[in-house]
């Protein structure tokens, strides 16, 4: 099995990403909001998570062993 040396920042960077995707894939499922309110902070939060994982995964893709 591979693995990556990972620091405490990075580690708190990838599990932000899962947390911002998380709330985000949350709140397009939830009704608790207005449709349009909820579906633009849903989609924001989403693709913000999204997004921020590439490069953290090109990083840690980058230093498995």
């Amino acid at each position: 099995m591979k693995k990556a040396a990972l620091t405490l920042p990075e580690l708190m960077l990838i599990a932000g990403t899962r947390v911002m995707m998380g709330a985000g894939g949350a709140l397009l499922l939830a009704d608790k909001l207005k449709d349009d309110e909820r579906r633009k902070i849903g989609w924001t939060l989403f693709l913000v998570g999204a997004a921020s994982t590439i490069p953290l995964a090109w990083n840690v893709f980058r230093k498995r062993k």
